[in-house]
């Protein structure tokens, strides 16, 4: 798994880097074949925004928005949202073969 990190109009601390690297990583555990994750940082006027993309097999991609907080805050609140995201997927993807052998009877 390849998680890169990136920043527009900012630079990124150190601390900052492993966080969102750490916090990423953890996204595994929901779905074990998880390819790439990006984390782009931006600084706007008002605030800072940060989005978080994954990248799974089969073309799928997931995205994550937050701008509420701090850096820290919005790299939890995309990592919540992530794991909702690749639950859910999981869920459709494991239970699809058992969908059609219910209708069948």
């Amino acid at each position: 798994m390849i998680v890169t990190i990136s920043s527009r109009h900012m630079e990124v601390s150190e601390p900052l880097k492993q966080y969102a690297e750490e916090k990423s990583g953890k996204l595994v555990k929901y779905y074990d074949r998880i390819q790439k994750i990006e984390v782009v940082f931006e600084n706007t006027k008002e605030r800072i925004s940060v989005e978080m993309m994954v990248d799974v097999e089969h073309n799928h991609k997931f995205i994550a928005r937050d701008q509420e907080g701090d850096a820290y805050a919005c790299v939890d609140s995309c990592v919540a949202k992530l794991e909702r995201q690749l639950t859910d997927h999981k869920n459709i993807f494991r239970n699809r073969k058992h969908a059609a052998e219910d209708k069948r009877g």
